[in-house]
């Protein structure tokens, strides 16, 4: 018998596989890299930007620089963990909440590209407001909207968005995370055509200061419902809303989170977004663009945490020498400056092609989600460790004994939520690694499922037979193995032959372990997230090479900034590489569960061990709310 909890994972993975984009409609750059194809016709040149549009942007964020240096105190919003009223205002009154809605709704109509640029605008003077704007813009309200909204419910809901109301994205709850098959809230159709939506929301990004809402609920199935997740958008005002509690954390202590409630809320027929049952495709398709938000202030980040760098390793005398004389420290900069050329270059890339809409960026937008969190974390702890006993202390101690107010600390604190925000770590592991499997799971699907009977598993092996024949002679040689391949990159043409000959290397590991794993390739999560990772530094490679050739004549220091880059990465890349088959994993597997059986208790004694009381997820029962509400309107 199959136990409950292989029935569970079961049905968690099958919702999530109904929900993803199955076809490929467009050409992908990362699809193709995982496979073994180096497309760069595919990125270089890069899509060029429509010179009206830049117009804008760049009148945009003048203002928005203006307006930012002069008026906002960001230390001031982190002593009183809350961004002010009239801070606000003044983002509405200047458009911020309208960047990516379309100017025929009262929005800004921005591209992808300047959208990112005001992120990192934004978050340079405080992470939180950065926060705000993304998650009413990229994952609230109007993304969906933009992609499948009708025309109705973009002309009610748009104008209101794009005027400086604020919109909030809630999916999560106190039992669901990433994997949502285990969905309480519900909408019940009712037999007046609307629903009824009852659920407990768990942090809810703007719950506090939301006037509309996207809901994910789950829509039972019956006569005339198809039933299943789905998306609706909630007025935050209805009856039955109650906004229970903002949500403290480690860092963004300006952004307002919320747990919030619905008791017996009737939302219209009319607000489903995309239709019953479609939710999670909803939210899958958002994120396709809305992950390069996070990237954005990644970046910011990084360039803020190298200026703070280079100047203080330049004052700061040790032994009679400035520290950014020692080695120790010079490799530290050395990382911060290469690091982040490649993360903006990775999000230029990713941002023009999606402007251009052209490709499908679904691998791309979550390699650089993935890739800018992890290395903006570094970045931000090898500040606070260049700055030493200073980077500890928080700024306002340090302005107390007439020191530089430099809050290195916070930058730290406000970046760690990144590895988790819009899909962890591991989860975007999984998911991308999803994504760079598909081709050999499309042809050998059957073949490597256990369920399947011995017709499907021969059929399977037939096309699977045909498939690989064509492929895998691909992946001999390429133009990474001329001396003269990519030329054209000048000093920058070695770094693109080895990531030719590294895609390729890497679509033969990746078939390696489809072979001798199969079906039980998902659960090899290290095997699969080192591939992910060494596909991330490929990708960001080819994105380094390719802005610095299109910048050279500008920005000729671009050409070094790329090639300290690709340096870095290529150590990462074949560090990752030996770790495929030379590794730990089934070592540390096997102790993770003897540890979780409580064999090594005994390492646990000698301490006062944190208080055992409280339920580890605090459960919740449909009904009216106790609570007071906690809402804010500005």
């Amino acid at each position: 018998m199959v136990s409950t909890s292989v029935r569970a994972e079961r049905e968690a993975r099958k919702v999530i596989e109904e929900s993803r984009e199955t076809e490929w409609k467009k050409p992908s750059f990362g699809k193709e890299l995982f496979l073994g194809r180096l497309r760069l016709d595919l990125i270089d040149p890069l899509p060029e930007l429509d010179p009206a549009a830049e117009a804008r942007g760049a009148e945009f964020q003048a203002k928005l620089a203006a307006y930012l240096s002069a008026e906002v105190d960001g230390q001031q919003i982190e002593r009183d963990a809350r961004i002010p009223d009239e801070v606000l205002r003044s983002l509405g009154e200047l458009g911020a909440f309208g960047m990516k809605i379309d100017e025929e709704y009262g929005g800004l109509g921005l591209t992808n590209l300047d959208y990112c640029r005001a992120l990192m605008l934004t978050g340079s003077v405080n992470p939180s407001i950065g926060a705000l704007l993304s998650a009413h813009q990229s994952i609230g309200v109007p993304q969906p909207l933009k992609l499948v909204g009708t025309d109705e419910q973009k002309q009610r809901f748009l104008p209101r968005l794009a005027g400086g109301e604020v919109s909030a994205f809630l999916l999560t709850e106190p039992e669901v995370g990433s994997y949502p098959a285990n969905l309480r809230t519900s909408a019940v159709p009712t037999p007046e055509g609307d629903y009824l939506l009852n659920g407990v929301k768990l942090w809810a990004t703007n719950g506090t200061l939301a006037t509309l809402f996207v809901v994910m609920a789950l829509v039972p199935r019956s006569e005339g419902h198809r039933g299943g997740i789905t998306a609706f958008v909630v007025e935050g005002d209805a009856p039955g809303v109650t906004v229970e509690r903002r949500n403290a954390f480690m860092g963004l202590r300006g952004l307002e989170n919320s747990v919030t409630r619905f008791h017996d809320v009737r939302v219209p027929a009319a607000n489903v977004i995309g239709g019953e049952g479609h939710g999670l495709r909803v939210a899958l398709s958002t994120l396709n663009t809305g992950r390069l938000s996070l990237p954005a202030m990644c970046v910011g980040a990084g360039k803020w945490c190298l200026g703070v760098a280079r100047e203080w390793a330049a004052e700061r005398v040790q032994m009679g020498r400035p520290i950014g004389a020692y080695e120790a420290i010079e490799k530290k900069i050395a990382f911060m400056a290469g690091s982040t050329y490649g993360m903006e270059a990775m999000l230029e890339v990713s941002c023009r092609l999606a402007d251009d809409n052209r490709n499908d960026i679904r691998i791309e937008a979550a390699l650089v989600k993935l890739y800018a969190t992890e290395l903006a974390w570094r970045i931000a702890d090898d500040l606070v460790q260049i700055r030493g006993g200073r980077g500890y202390e928080t700024a306002d101690s340090l302005a107390a004994r007439g020191e530089r107010a430099i809050p290195a600390e916070q930058m730290l604190r406000d970046l760690r939520i990144n590895r988790i925000f819009e899909g962890s770590t591991e989860i975007m592991h999984l998911a991308i690694a999803r994504e760079a499997v598909d081709a050999h799971l499309s042809v050998a699907g059957d073949l490597i499922d256990p369920e399947a009977g011995l017709g499907r598993k021969a059929k399977a092996a037939g096309r699977a037979g045909g498939f690989y024949a064509k492929w895998l002679p691909t992946l001999v040689a390429g133009k990474g193995q001329l001396p003269g391949g990519y030329a054209e990159f000048g000093p920058l043409a070695g770094h693109l032959r080895y990531v030719e000959r590294a895609s390729r290397r890497l679509a033969r590991e990746t078939f390696y372990g489809m072979a001798r794993w199969q079906g039980r390739l998902e659960r090899k999560q290290g095997f699969l997230g080192r591939v992910v990772d060494i596909g991330a530094e490929l990708f960001a490679m080819s994105a380094a090479c390719v802005k610095a050739r299109a910048e050279r004549a500008e920005r000729p220091e671009g050409v070094e900034l790329a090639d300290l880059f690709c340096r870095q990465a290529t150590l990462r890349a074949e560090a990752f590489f030996r770790e495929l088959w030379d590794n730990a994993d089934a070592v540390e597997a096997s102790a993770a569960k003897r540890v979780l059986r409580g064999r090594y208790r005994s390492l646990e004694d000698g301490i006062v061990p944190p208080p055992p009381a409280g339920a580890w997820t605090a459960d919740w029962a449909p009904g009216p709310s106790t609570a007071q509400d906690v809402r804010r309107r500005f």
